[in-house]
């Protein structure tokens, strides 16, 4: 019965958020996802009104997201034939340079703001300083990923703040991101562009034409031997399962390697990145064997997001306010410097790294280091809404080396277990020394791109 209610609360959830969306226009001109405005009225539901949701039903929303974040990351690679690494590289070289600098520094202010200032003066747990790269980069999804390893590390409060980072970071991406859009309009950076006003009313409320519905993906196999969606779905499941094993496996190595069987590098590692990692060895699987046309990239990206709704509306609805409240000067800082940090890479650096298209390219990385690669692409549609310039080829190749690794992945993964093992400083020390290392290479590509 508990399962019944919690699928019915969050589907109402969601269409009470579309609802709203669509009679709103405020909530249209921000961009706000259905699934963002859908959790807001459920959080005000189970704060305002606790006694109408049983507790049982709460504890169960709270644990759905870090199921639903597996199946996100099962499905990034899965139908996606990638192109030869070389061309990846060369298209998406001077991306990735401005990504990876976001992220390092994001490290950086996280660690150097807990280091001397959260934790001297208002004794904060040490990974703090990890939360500005989870939550801005990483998002909602990974925040849930990362829920075992913060009550592994006995820092539970790390879920709830985390969930409000990425909360932050998404309004922010989406509210400033649509700024510098027009601000880059009256400046000529942009001529592409479709402004708000100059949308049809259908469009504004994120609503397609008959004639203009896309297909939500292709059918691979025939129905009257398996649906489509359930042959897509149960991929999306082996994937997981390996994942699941690697995990398993590596835990018991380690148990084994060590000389009092202690577990401390796996300990609470999170799954997810073993299930991207289960879904890009079946794709690889499948294209040696030549198979790969039974998965369609489509389906996956259905599948994908509406994990990522129910993820989102349970993770938003169930942020435990007070321990906001108690650290709200900590999230306040990290908040605005990464703003600024997001903000000083557009305006300053993006024009002399990116040899064109520099704010096409820059405003799709503003949006995921604020509001994870959804948000990335929401702006990047918005500079550049019929993909006329050469940044939405390089943004998705860029993704193909980047995620992988930061946003939610290997690293983001392992930074958390390393800085309990390390300590803050050693961590801010390996952080500054990437940074470094991304500034001098985009700063060479800079000066002399490919002919060096």
């Amino acid at each position: 019965m508990t399962a019944i209610i919690v699928f019915c609360l969050l589907s109402a959830l969601l269409v009470a958020g579309k609802v709203l969306r669509t009679l709103v226009p405020l909530l249209q001109r921000c961009y706000l996802p259905s699934s963002v405005i859908g959790g807001f009225i459920g959080l005000a539901i189970f704060q305002g009104w606790p006694e109408l949701v049983p507790a049982e039903v709460v504890s169960t929303v709270g644990k759905l997201p870090g199921f639903m974040i597996n199946v996100v990351f099962a499905t990034l690679f899965l139908g996606v034939v990638t192109p030869p690494l070389k061309k990846v590289v060369q298209v998406a070289f001077p991306q990735l340079c401005f990504g990876q600098i976001l992220a390092w520094g994001q490290y950086v202010i996280g660690f150097s703001v807990v280091g001397f200032i959260l934790l001297p003066f208002f004794g904060v747990n040490e990974g703090f300083g990890n939360l500005l790269e989870i939550g801005f980069q990483g998002g909602h999804g990974t925040v849930s990923g990362m829920a075992e390893s913060f009550e592994s590390f006995g820092w539970e409060d790390g879920i709830a703040l985390g969930y409000t980072m990425a909360t932050a970071g998404m309004l922010l991406a989406v509210i400033v991101g649509i700024v510098l859009v027009n601000w880059a309009a009256r400046k000529g950076y942009i001529t592409n562009i479709r402004r708000f006003d100059e949308q049809d009313k259908l469009q504004q409320r994120g609503i397609y034409t008959k004639e203009e519905q896309p297909a939500a993906g292709v059918q691979t196999v025939y129905c009257d031997s398996i649906d489509s969606l359930a042959w897509h779905i149960s991929l999306v499941g082996i994937a997981i399962l390996m994942g699941f094993g690697m995990r398993a496996g590596l835990t018991e190595l380690e148990a084994a390697c060590s000389s009092d069987g202690v577990v401390t590098l796996m300990k609470g590692f999170p799954l997810f990145p073993f299930c991207m990692i289960g879904g890009l060895l079946m794709q690889k699987l499948a294209q040696r064997v030549r198979v790969h046309h039974l998965i369609d990239h489509g389906q996956m990206q259905r599948v994908s997001g509406a994990a990522l709704d129910f993820l989102v509306v349970s993770a938003m609805a169930t942020i435990k306010v007070q321990v906001v409240l108690d650290n709200w000067v900590g999230l306040l800082i990290l908040i605005v410097l990464g703003l600024a940090l997001s903000l000083f890479m557009v305006v300053v650096v993006a024009r002399r790294l990116f040899k064109e298209s520099w704010f096409e390219c820059a405003i799709a990385e503003f949006g995921q280091s604020l509001g994870v690669t959804a948000t990335g692409l929401l702006l990047l549609r918005a500079a550049d809404p019929e993909a006329k310039t050469c940044a939405t080829q390089a943004f998705g190749y860029k993704q193909l080396l980047h995620e992988p690794i930061m946003g939610g992945g290997l690293w983001t993964a392992v930074a958390l277990t390393l800085l309990y093992k390390l300590g803050w400083a050693v961590m801010l020390g390996i952080s500054a020394t990437a940074l470094v290392l991304w500034i001098v290479a985009a700063w060479l590509f800079a000066r002399k791109g490919w002919q060096s």
